[in-house]
């Protein structure tokens, strides 16, 4: 038996390290994860070379809820994907739901059992994420945002909606440098100092003005990070809707319309690195 799922990646409009509330959007960048019924154990492998201990984690999650002992069941994972890795762009929400849901519908269909819900795979994949490391909040507004696409504004301590609704058709850029740089190893402390004004972002985001909360949360966290916001100022000068930091970086997203994506990529073009073209993404997790 095999079933493949696509899980889009997401990027930030506030990111919630520094007061627990987030939001985000998916785009078109995805993971997809190949899982196939074998005879024992779990198999993990990827396309980029990445450490499997999350993958592990995510398919022991399912089979422990499943009561299945992988002596006597198996799975092999494969994932493939287009979502730059450690580049504040959700790759570890979207492998893990991906992950955790085709790793479910094998074995729901295998052994005739219910699949998980939504919110129980996206729990799932958020609970192994915490325990790998990869996260530090939990990034419910990353997971809910790749899992469900379009937009979700969170509570992530108490993994609730705000919001959760489609996203504006927009295309995206994707400013990429020649650097990476991992969620779970930034330090939250330095990020909390600036609540207060990450609060301010938020409030945009709950009444609904993404764009504000973008640019404004994109120029604190550059500031708190050391990432050089001239890179989101050069695309809003340019013609973006609107820009900045994804996650603790190290990508920069623009959100544009036709008529200035050009323009924008022209103005990235100076700085080391790439640009990916790419789009909102109101599609979500899904079995393809």
């Amino acid at each position: 038996m095999k079933k493949t799922v696509r899980s889009p990646g997401s990027a930030t409009i506030i990111n919630a390290i520094a007061t627990g509330f987030g939001s985000a959007f998916g785009i078109g960048l995805d993971i997809k994860c190949e899982a196939k019924s074998i005879e024992s154990s779990i198999a993990c492998s990827n396309d980029v070379g990445a450490d499997t201990h999350l993958m592990e984690l995510c398919a022991k999650r399912v089979f422990s809820h499943y009561d299945i002992d992988d002596g006597e069941f198996g799975v092999d994972l494969k994932t493939e994907s287009s979502l730059p890795m450690a580049s504040g762009l959700s790759s570890s929400s979207a492998s893990s739901n991906a992950i955790v849901k085709a790793t479910a519908e094998i074995i729901a269909e295998e052994f005739d059992m219910k699949p998980l819900d939504d919110l129980q795979v996206v729990n799932m994949a958020i609970d192994a994420s915490l325990e790998a490391g990869v996260t530090i909040t939990g990034s419910f507004d990353d997971a809910t945002a790749s899992y469900f696409g379009g937009v979700v504004v969170t509570d992530n301590k108490n993994r609730e909606f705000i919001i959760k609704e489609k996203m504006q058709d927009y295309p995206i850029l994707v400013y990429m440098p020649n650097f990476y740089s991992k969620s779970g190893d930034s330090n939250p402390e330095r990020m909390k100092v600036l609540a207060p004004l990450v609060e301010t972002a938020f409030g945009f985001a709950k009444n609904r003005d993404y764009i504000k909360a973008l640019n404004l949360n994109g120029l604190i966290y550059s500031a708190t990070l050391g990432f050089d916001s001239a890179i989101a100022v050069d695309a809003l000068q340019a013609g973006a809707v609107a820009s900045g930091l994804s996650g603790t970086g190290s990508s920069f997203v623009a959100i544009v319309s036709e008529e200035s994506i050009d323009d924008v990529r022209e103005a990235w073009s100076k700085y080391e690195g790439s640009v990916i073209e790419t789009e909102v993404d109101n599609k979500g997790c899904v079995l393809i």
